[in-house]
Formats: C-alpha cells, structure tokens, sequence
C-alpha cells in the first residue's frame, strides 16, 4: 500500500509539469499547424525567470511564477510576430529546422547567462516541509505541482469553453478559413494563442523546476515527452494532454520504481499501444 501511494503521488507530481508545459504546445499545434520544436526552450526560460526572481532579485516565489509567465508571454509574442507568423503554411521541414535552429540559440543563450549547472529557485518555506497521507509522507512542493496542474487545467477548460476568445480559438482548430470568413482576426488571434501557450509553458517551467531541473538543455532533454504527450492526447485538446500526461507520468514512475532496468521502455509502450488505436490521439481534432 505504502509503494502503491508513492507511485501514485510522485508520478501525478510528474505528470502535471507535463501537463503544463506540453498544453499550450497542443493549443498553439493544433490551431496553427505550426511543429514548434522549441516549445521546451520556452518552459526553461520561465524556470530562470523565478530563479533570477527568487535568488537574485529577492522577489517572493508567488510573485516570480506569474512573472515568469508574463515576461515568457511577452516573448512569445514577439517571436511570433517577427519570425513564426512568416512560417505559417510553410511544410514542416522548414517549420521543424527553425525550430531546432531557436532552439539551440537558446541554449548557448541559457548557458552563456547561467552557465551549464542546474539552477534552483528560492522555495518558499510552505513548501518545503511534509504532508502526511495515511502514514506515509509526502514533500510539500510536489503537492503544490499537483494542486497546480488541476488548477490551471479548470483554467483553461474556462477560458477556452466559456469565453469569447476561447469560442474564437475553437472556430479556427475546428476551420481557419469559415472562421476568418465570418470576421474572426486570426492574425491576432494566433499571436494571443501563441503567447498563452509559450506563457503557460514558461509557468510550467517555474512551477516544475524541483522535478524537471532547469539547464540550458532543458529543451532539449524533455523534447520527447512533451511531444509524446501532445501526440497521445490530441492536438488541439485541454483535456487529452491531461490524460495522456497522466498515464505517461504514472506509468514512468511506477517503471523506474518497480523495474528500473527496463527505464523508458514502459512508456514508449503505452504511447504505441494508444497510437494504433487512436492515430488521433485520445481527444485529436485532426490527426
């Protein structure tokens, strides 16, 4: 019962870093059809951010995260405005080798800044004790990361089902051009989508940061998980990165635990087994 319960708790803790760095990689996937490689170099810019925010500038951790998200927001922005926008439409070939080319300038950027070690935020003493379930105990911080992850799923399931502008993100993944045809601005709205989820990605990155460690490779190290989890859950979708991130999380920690020879091999099993049967993904709008 014991091991049961520190599977489950450790791999909901990894699946919601998942989850909130990869969604805003679905979003923006899924309504520009625009393969964005560097999605994760996003994710490690906001966890610098909180470190610069809690250790250099003395800033409280609930001040950093929501920086972290704003200042990333803001740079997604204008990348896409000056580079990504002249991109769409383009095959994927071009799309993927900018990508990886931004991606790898943000690592010698990150490594020229921070240097090539592991950086950590400043944690809040809140978080930095246990919590106890039944008689086992758990750290504070990742109870944080889970509370985190549903929180910002209820976000997003708002603010994309029950607003105008997640109607309007709707109308373009179902179909850009009826969309455009009856005055839906998807120039600006892809610019606004493009930001939440490199915004989003950049929280993820900060929130995240005590599970996946923040270097200069972070982009690159996590690349394959972030886009097994758009893949298995569906482009375009809040809930199917959520379950997929879930069952990969799960999965994976409880593999490590209970067979660590094996490493990956558990979740790369379940990706193909849900592939062959949903080429979709488990939630897909186009496949």
């Amino acid at each position: 019962m014991t091991a049961a319960l520190t599977i489950l708790f450790h791999g909901l803790a990894f699946a919601m870093v998942l989850y909130i760095v990869s969604v805003g990689l679905g979003i923006t996937m899924g309504l520009m059809n625009f393969a964005n490689l560097a999605h994760g170099a996003f994710a490690a810019a906001g966890g610098y951010v909180v470190v610069v925010a809690t250790r250099s500038l003395g800033l409280p951790f609930w001040v950093a995260l929501p920086a972290a998200f704003v200042v990333v927001a803001l740079a997604g922005a204008v990348v896409e405005r000056l580079v990504v926008r002249t991109l769409y439409g383009a095959d994927e070939l071009r799309q993927v080798l900018f990508s990886i080319a931004l991606l790898f300038m943000a690592i010698a950027g990150f490594t020229a800044a921070f240097g090539p070690l592991q950086q950590q935020p400043e944690i809040p003493a809140a978080l930095s004790g246990q919590i106890a379930l039944g008689d086992v105990e758990f750290p504070s911080y990742r109870a944080f990361v889970i509370a985190a992850g549903v929180a910002i799923l209820a976000a997003l399931w708002l603010l994309i089902g029950r607003t105008r502008i997640g109607m309007r993100i709707r109308a373009a993944v179902d179909n850009r051009n009826m969309a455009e045809a009856i005055g839906v601005d998807t120039r600006t709205l892809f610019t606004l989508t493009f930001a939440l989820g490199t915004g989003i990605a950049g929280l993820g990155g900060g929130i995240g940061a005590d599970i996946l460690s923040i270097t200069p490779t972070y982009g690159q190290e996590y690349l394959v998980l972030f886009l097994i989890v758009v893949a298995v859950g569906g482009l375009g979708s809040i809930f199917g990165p959520f379950l997929a991130a879930l069952c990969i999380g799960v999965v994976d920690v409880a593999g490590k635990y209970l067979l660590p020879e094996f490493g990956a091999f558990f979740i790369y099993g379940v990706v193909i087994a849900i592939l062959l049967a949903k080429p979709a993904g488990l939630f897909g709008v186009r496949s």
